[in-house]
């Protein structure tokens, strides 16, 4: 869910999280992508947690709450809402790709997210970035990466060995065509900095994902997500994201808003099954005027680039800090806040708990979901970026359910995006959400 310039693995027997096999003919690049096993399989899919939870429960440290979530291991596995895929399931599968899709649906997702840019030829499709098919796809391995904006180029070295500049590539959605577009593969969201060639810059998935899954990742359109999606029965969070170019030959921004919106309703989804979001405040106040139903249920994403005051650094617990005063937000119509994990919470004399801005941001009436957990490395270091002001607190991956159990009980949020869905899935299940 972080915006672009915040960038940033359990087969079973039953073959829970394994990919399907897909056909692409990328020959005659046909105009979607046929699933196999797509029918009642996606609907009513065998729901599984695999190992991950549990592993999260063994790790946390002793005290009510864990006792309260390991009663739960004999659940059944069921979908929910709460559970909320970011990307599909990318902790082990390459994000937006059918393979991780599915693997979210699997793990329970109720809602699938479909990041939105646009191609060449102005058709949507499913990227975190309308800037790094270089980074989470092969397109520099293909011709393809002669018609980016920027093609590879090498890191330099001075003459002992110090990096003196970084490898760098930049391959915009809208550099290539549809059709070109759904030739590519995915691969995990990694780039070597330190790479001397193509492949070293490719090749550089970080330790605590995994390329085990990410043999045959079929880049989807957004009419492709929108019926796999349909097929599984859930609801969809789909993001605009900030385009790169725009106008962009003719095509306006106006244009690419309203485009979102009617590849929604082509698809079926309503209003009440579809929570557009974005993090540019424009695109909110766009719908609100253009379509109200859907601004009814549309979310502005929130995190410190975009909600802190200029030269401030955001404080969750210090009003004048923030961008936004939250009761003129929700004047303007704004309904739904998407806050990221760290600003919903607070460190309050070492035990987590909600932060001033969740207290407000309740006060006001806000309905509030939040992203992305799962997302981070292992937690023994802090957490990263995500745990923002809580670090000094977080010491075990089993932290996480801490996290999420305020976010839950204390916050009240709706939702929760996971790169890996099996573990919401699992607290959801197990409070009965």
């Amino acid at each position: 869910m972080k915006s672009s310039k915040q960038l940033s693995k359990k087969l079973s027997c039953m073959g829970v999280f394994a990919i399907l096999p897909l056909m692409m003919a990328c020959q005659s690049m046909p105009k979607s992508t046929p699933i196999h096993g797509a029918g009642d399989e996606l609907a009513k899919p065998v729901i599984s947690y695999g190992a991950r939870p549990f592993y999260l429960l063994d790790d946390m440290d002793e005290g009510k709450l864990k006792q309260e979530l390991k009663s739960c291991q004999a659940q059944t596995p069921k979908r929910t809402e709460f559970s909320i895929a970011h990307r599909g399931a990318p902790l082990q599968f390459a994000e937006h790709t059918a393979e991780s899709y599915i693997a979210a649906n699997r793990q329970g997702a109720g809602i699938q997210e479909c990041d939105v840019a646009f191609t060449k030829d102005h058709q949507l499709v499913c990227r975190h970035s309308d800037a790094d098919l270089h980074t989470t796809t092969n397109i520099l391995q293909t011709p393809l990466a002669n018609k980016c904006t920027q093609n590879f180029t090498p890191a330099q070295f001075d003459a002992s060995g110090k990096l003196i500049k970084e490898a760098s590539a930049k391959c915009l959605t809208s550099d290539i065509t549809l059709a070109e577009f759904k030739t590519l593969k995915g691969k995990q969201d990694a780039a070597n900095p330190k790479a001397r060639t193509v492949d070293e810059y490719v090749n550089a998935t970080p330790a605590f994902r995994t390329d085990l899954y990410s043999q045959n990742a079929t880049l989807m359109s957004l009419d492709e997500a929108l019926l796999l999606y349909k097929k599984m029965g859930v609801k969809v969070t789909p993001e605009l994201k900030q385009p790169t170019v725009i106008p962009h030959q003719g095509y306006t921004y106006d244009d690419y808003r309203a485009d979102l919106i009617k590849a929604l309703n082509k698809a079926g989804y309503q209003a009440n099954d579809s929570i557009v979001q974005s993090f540019n405040i424009d695109d909110l106040t766009y719908w609100i005027k253009h379509y109200p139903d859907y601004a009814k249920t549309a979310v502005f994403l929130m995190e410190d680039a975009n909600s802190a005051k200029d030269g401030k650094n955001f404080d969750p617990q210090n009003p004048v800090t923030w961008k936004y005063d939250l009761a003129q937000l929700k004047q303007k119509g704004i309904q739904n806040l998407a806050p990221a994990t760290w600003m919903l919470v607070t460190n309050k004399g070492g035990e987590l708990r909600m932060s001033e801005f969740a207290r407000q941001a309740k006060a006001n009436g806000f309905g509030l979901v939040t992203w992305t957990v799962e997302r981070s490395y292992p937690l023994s270091s802090g957490g990263g970026w995500y745990y923002t002001g809580i670090q000094d607190i977080i010491n075990n991956d089993g932290d996480m359910y801490r996290l999420i159990d305020v976010l839950y009980r204390e916050v009240g949020v709706k939702g929760i995006f996971s790169d890996w869905p099996a573990s919401v899935t699992y607290y959801a299940n197990c409070r009965g959400i």
